[in-house]
């Protein structure tokens, strides 16, 4: 193992990565240390309270807007108005930070990068220091790739030309366990924020930018405060001016669609906008709702468009919140990953590309997410239309819209059911991202599509709640219980058909077969995993 890093606070416990030292200096590390020692406790404490109000959840089987912050909900206020650097975010594109992703992304022709150290990224040491690296390089315009495979070089473009970055910390839940502070690992979201911060906000500042982010798996308000005494903390302490930072909230939990207005209040000074997601989202509702009987079984994931009522209200409803505050909201990923070989599949996929950006502009949202370069322009056409030369709709109200609690929650008002080959597709994918993430791939192309961690994540969700709700599909015209044995067999199917398909060689140098027995694990375990990524975590090595 490494020696300890000079900071008797915080002990780097990894094998040495190269430029490693441009990243982990002793002033970044003690100011990670700083912040853990500052704000774990509370971060403890608010992990303890979503299980609390899971449990609350359990017994109710409701949500409800909050009786105790109405007055937040009545109030007149808004939000800090946005930077110039993030006024305008009619496209955004998602990806990791490896060389390449930040090269192709921030030359995409999107208005920002999602640049991400979460569901993207799988939590290696050497993604997270690594990463951090790239971006310093990119800031310094020092960075350059060239493809071992193809020969072919990337490089920046001119710097009016390159997307704004906004970056994405782990949540709140995952640890990182080769950096220890005080003998505890530390905390994953104030590692890739600390490192961020620390080494980029006066970069970012002297580049007329400055440290921008995405919030993940927020579940309250008051997580959302947690993170602004953050953002106090840390402007104070490399000495620069209150409200440089900007957050923009993903609104991708159950529990955080009942808090927005609340969200945005906590965040105020700091606050850039909400983010309206899909797969997440349907995650927590199955995770929360899961043993609420059989008006909370969701179907087939891909048979909950954005168009389904109660996602429908969800979105309306952070529109309308979003802009009665004067913040930006951000629509849903379209995770398409376009074909070199096909131009017919290509044809169809980009036509329902254009029908989803368009509804998305015309319901009012301020820009959308990408997952691919090529659907830049598709995304960007779509927001022209509605926009023209304003950078934003901020100013339509959304004044029409108005969501009663129930309508949240309304799964049963979706008219599908689930079926036998959409379980086969949730053990299907769920293995083969799973394998990819466990050899340090956090964005993995599956079926023509650009799949992260909450899609394993909605995928076994959705195996466990079928199975413990009881739910019979029909399969070759008779009916069939989905049964942890059914699971089994169709898990051990695809195996099969992975080893024939990757030949045994791939198959032996890959990590299918503990990418299989860990989709199992959470999705048949009685005791419901809170995230697929703790125990996966555990198996990831590096």
């Amino acid at each position: 193992m490494s020696a300890p890093a000079p900071s008797p606070l915080a002990i780097v416990d990894a094998e040495p990565l190269p430029r490693q030292d441009e990243v982990l200096t002793e002033a970044a590390l003690a100011f990670v240390a700083e912040l853990h020692r500052r704000f774990a406790p509370r971060r403890a404490e608010l992990l303890a309270r979503r299980a609390e109000r899971r449990a609350e959840i359990a017994r109710t089987s409701t949500l409800d807007f909050l009786p105790d912050t109405a007055q937040v909900r009545e109030g007149e206020w808004k939000v800090a108005p946005a930077p110039a650097a993030l006024n305008d975010r009619r496209v955004e594109i998602t990806g990791p930070t490896d060389r390449k992703m930040t090269i192709n992304a921030l030359n995409s022709g999107a208005k920002v990068w999602l640049a991400d150290f979460e569901d993207a990224s799988a939590p290696t040491w050497e993604n997270v220091v690594l990463g951090q690296l790239n971006l310093i390089d990119a800031y310094e315009r020092r960075i350059d790739f060239t493809d071992a495979r193809t020969g072919k070089a990337y490089a920046l473009k001119p710097a009016e030309e390159l997307a704004t970055v906004v970056m994405r910390p782990r949540g709140w839940h995952l640890a990182e366990r080769h950096l220890r502070i005080d003998g505890a690992p530390a905390s994953g979201a104030l590692v890739d924020f600390g490192l961020y911060f620390f080494h980029n906000a006066q970069r970012l500042i002297d580049l007329g930018k400055g440290p921008y982010f995405y919030l993940p798996k927020t579940e309250s308000h008051l997580e959302a405060r947690l993170w602004n005494e953050i953002f106090v903390f840390a402007q104070d302490y490399v000495g620069i001016p209150q409200g440089t930072v900007r957050a923009t909230v993903l609104i991708e939990t159950i529990t955080a669609a009942y808090e927005m207005e609340e969200i945005l209040f906590e965040l105020k000074d700091h606050a850039a906008g909400l983010n309206a997601g899909r797969w997440d989202y349907l995650f927590s509702i199955v995770k929360n709702f899961r043993d609420g009987g059989e008006k909370f079984v969701l179907p087939d994931r891909n048979a909950v468009t954005m168009t389904a009522p109660f996602m429908r209200a969800y979105t309306e409803l952070l529109v309308r919140t979003c802009h009665k505050r004067g913040a930006h909201a951000i629509g849903g990923m379209a995770a398409f990953i376009p074909s070199r070989k096909d131009a017919e599949v290509n044809k169809v996929a980009f036509e329902k590309v254009k029908a989803d950006k368009d509804r998305e502009a015309g319901d009012g949202f301020d820009g959308s997410w990408v997952a691919h370069p090529d659907l830049v322009p598709i995304a960007m056409a779509s927001f022209d239309a509605v926009l023209g030369d304003k950078p934003n709709q901020k100013d339509r109200l959304r004044e029409d819209v108005s969501v009663a609690p129930g309508e949240l929650i309304a799964i049963d008002s979706l008219d599908a059911k689930p079926t036998y080959e959409g379980l086969r597709n949730a053990v299907q994918v769920g293995i083969r991202y799973i394998e990819a993430w466990l050899r340090g791939l956090g964005a993995v192309g599956i079926f023509g599509l650009m799949e992260d961690a909450a899609t394993a994540e909605i995928s076994r969700s959705q195996i466990w709640q079928w199975i413990n709700a009881g739910v019979v599909f029909e399969h070759d015209g008779e009916p069939v219980r989905a049964t942890a044995e059914l699971t089994r067999r169709i898990a051990a199917e695809e195996l099969a058909a992975i080893r024939a398909e990757v030949g045994e060689e791939a198959f032996a140098a890959g990590k299918w077969q503990q990418a299989h027995d860990l989709l199992l694990q959470v999705a048949l375990d009685a005791d419901y995993a809170d995230f697929l990524t703790l125990p996966a975590y555990d198996q990831l090595s590096g």
